[in-house]
């Protein structure tokens, strides 16, 4: 490790842990640092309960074979419960969406998670988001509504209305929320407020 990396004299071992937390999206190196400095002052067994929980997230968590947001059971619990309007779909692009729109409360259909948008300067074409599952979900039948909740920028509106095109044969209606969510910004970082003004003003594609 040189010394423009302000890792130098720090034994490898703690530059290896460094190495890591720096890995996760939004943490830079110095914030890194704290981080690891941090574990090093706390008592070993919160050590270990950190390194537990991390194999426990790996062990315990994989995806809802319906909606594919993140669950520890097959189906998850929401698309499990039975007072919950399975006719109405609100397909997002990450579980943190999920998570964002179950905090305010004011959705009471099922989920369908893409993992991402379509992309193609990334690309992410159709055939790498979940597409195909959501298609044959409505062509199942007992669909009323898909709400498309793609975040609004460009790759989520391109997101949206492949999806429009995609249903529209089957006769089933498309919406789009509102424009109430600001243009460029994450469905999971937009206050409740603005969420629920969003899902409540949803109009068609």
């Amino acid at each position: 490790m040189d010394n423009k990396s302000g890792m130098s004299g720090l034994p490898p071992a703690v530059v290896t842990l460094v190495d890591k937390l720096a890995g996760f999206p939004g943490v830079g190196r110095k914030s890194a640092l704290r981080m690891a400095l941090f574990i090093l002052r706390s008592p070993r067994d919160k050590a270990q309960e950190m390194a537990d929980a991390l194999i426990a997230v790996k062990d315990k968590i994989s995806f809802c074979r319906t909606c594919w947001t993140l669950a520890e059971q097959n189906p998850c619990p929401i698309c499990a419960d039975h007072r919950r309007d399975h006719s109405l779909i609100c397909v997002v692009e990450e579980p943190g969406d999920v998570i964002a729109l179950e905090r305010m409360g004011a959705w009471s259909g099922v989920y369908h998670v893409l993992g991402g948008a379509i992309s193609p300067l990334d690309g992410i074409g159709p055939d790498q988001l979940r597409l195909e599952p959501l298609a044959g979900r409505v062509k199942g039948g007992g669909i009323k509504e898909v709400v498309v909740a793609t975040n609004p920028n460009a790759e989520g509106e391109t997101t949206a209305l492949y999806i429009s095109r995609m249903l529209k044969e089957t006769g089933v209606s498309v919406t789009r929320i509102a424009r109430g969510v600001p243009v460029g910004s994450d469905l999971e970082l937009v206050d409740d407020t603005t969420l629920q003004a969003a899902m409540k003003g949803r109009a068609g594609i």
